[in-house]
């Protein structure tokens, strides 16, 4: 069974690779959605996992991208909705039972990653 929780951070960042001119090379903000899909079995207190449990490694995540820029946190120095992901799944699969993370920026783009 999956379970998903819904996660909101604000950030700034910029990309720098792609051409020149192009607008996101410009600084510029977003609101981000995360959606963190965790996967198990059904225990015997009736949960996959306690929505709540998710928590604190996903808000320890979060404090360092929430009111960020983003460029300037190690590891996302190209801050491309993908590489958020990944960046993410590298610190949130040491603790959660991770399915899916899917992160949505803005009202109309979106990203999953599964961990492959």
């Amino acid at each position: 069974m999956k379970v998903q929780r819904e996660y909101h951070y604000d950030s700034a960042h910029r990309l720098p690779n792609v051409p020149e001119g192009h607008k996101c090379g410009r600084l510029h903000g977003h609101t981000y959605v995360l959606t963190v899909v965790v996967e198990g079995s059904v225990q015997p207190n009736g949960f996959v996992m306690d929505f709540a449990d998710l928590d604190p490694s996903v808000e320890a995540v979060l404090d360092d991208l929430d009111h960020h820029y983003l460029n300037e946190v190690p590891g996302l120095e190209n801050p491309t909705v993908e590489v958020q992901l990944e960046w993410m799944w590298g610190i949130l699969s040491a603790t959660l039972p991770l399915a899916e993370l899917r992160l949505r920026e803005g009202l109309s783009n979106e990203a999953s990653f599964d961990g492959n």
